[in-house]
């Protein structure tokens, strides 16, 4: 179990739909202090208690939960869940249409405390959801909050396996900075200034999935008849089938993993019947989690719930390689004012 790592932090933020904290050990890696979590799931729970000790707030539609948030963070962090709400806002116009979503807690939350930043994190199609009418309504709530505040927002799709990461998987970040810190005629002027971009984020050379395959694993194997009847049906190059010797970068690892697919399996050759299931670390590298240690121990929950925690969760080395360009724009925002005594 780990407490936070930075006494002194660099800015302090919050984690809403926290999951298992791959966010929180993104941003204390990039030198801030969590100061809030919250998410509504048992098992993520059970998981976050063991790896930072502390408990996570259920409910953020609750107003007893929002009460527990403290005042004077810099950043605002969710991978919140995609919900259709544009056949509201069609009936009753955009800036409604998160009502009753859990987007609109979102707001809520930025309308009251104005956080100078904030990292919302997605699946990759959230910008082609239901027509486009569900990104329009989050771009436009971002864009004014109230009537003192609102986001300038910029976003970009990233694949994890360009960022250090041993897997195939696109994910939309969506950055936002508040407008009052830097004033400008449109985002683009905006970010300019700010000098924040995504193109400032390191590429790194693959890594492949082979180097973190644990060998003579035997408590997980996919029976010879699921093979042969569903597996191996089809000569499709589907599932994905890792090996030791081959470099390989993982494909998405998904939330319902576990029901063991053929067009989203990726098995490993080993074991008693020659196919696998992954294992905890396999799973942990695939998404750039630390291995089983002392400070980040096995996941107290399932085998089911163990592939659903990291097949929700965010690409770690992603989002600290955001977090550390977002602290960087926040600190030079705060040397100017300084400058100009602002």
């Amino acid at each position: 179990m780990r407490k936070s790592i930075n006494k002194d932090p660099n800015f302090k933020f919050i984690d809403l739909f926290a999951g298992i904290g791959g966010m929180r050990i993104a941003f204390e890696n990039a030198g801030g202090k969590c100061v809030f979590s919250s998410d509504n799931d048992k098992f993520c729970q059970a998981t976050y208690k063991l790896f930072f000790n502390e408990e996570m707030a259920g409910d953020i539609t609750l107003k007893d939960t929002k009460k527990l948030i403290p005042k004077g963070f810099n950043m605002l962090l969710a991978g919140f869940p995609c919900q259709p709400f544009s056949s509201i806002g069609k009936r009753q116009g955009f800036r409604h249409a998160t009502q009753g979503t859990l987007f609109h807690d979102i707001i809520e939350i930025l309308k009251k405390h104005k956080p100078e930043a904030i990292l919302l994190e997605n699946v990759a199609g959230l910008t082609t959801h239901d027509k486009g009418d569900t990104y329009k309504i989050i771009k436009e709530n971002l864009d004014k909050i109230s009537n003192d505040t609102g986001y300038w927002i910029i976003d970009k799709v990233l694949n994890a396996s360009e960022y250090g990461v041993p897997q195939h998987r696109k994910r939309i970040y969506i950055v936002g900075f508040r407008k009052d810190l830097i004033k400008a005629k449109s985002p683009e002027l905006a970010f300019h200034a700010l000098g924040f971009s995504f193109d400032n984020i390191k590429t790194e050379n693959k890594k492949y999935i082979n180097l973190h395959l644990e060998k003579n694993v035997n408590d997980r194997p996919i029976t010879k008849h699921l093979q042969d009847v569903y597996i191996s049906k089809k000569d499709d190059g589907r599932p994905q089938i890792l090996e030791y010797k081959k470099q390989q970068v993982s494909n998405t690892l998904v939330a319902s993993y576990h029901k063991i697919q053929r067009l989203t399996g990726i098995f490993v050759k080993d074991g008693p019947t020659g196919l696998r299931l992954l294992t905890e670390n396999e799973c942990r590298a695939i998404m750039g989690y630390p291995k089983i240690s002392k400070l980040f121990p096995k996941v107290p929950v399932s085998r089911t719930q163990m592939y659903r925690q990291f097949g929700n969760s965010v690409a770690v080395p992603v989002v600290e390689k955001i977090a550390r360009e977002m602290y960087k724009t926040l600190n030079k925002i705060n040397s100017l004012n300084e400058q100009f005594n602002i």
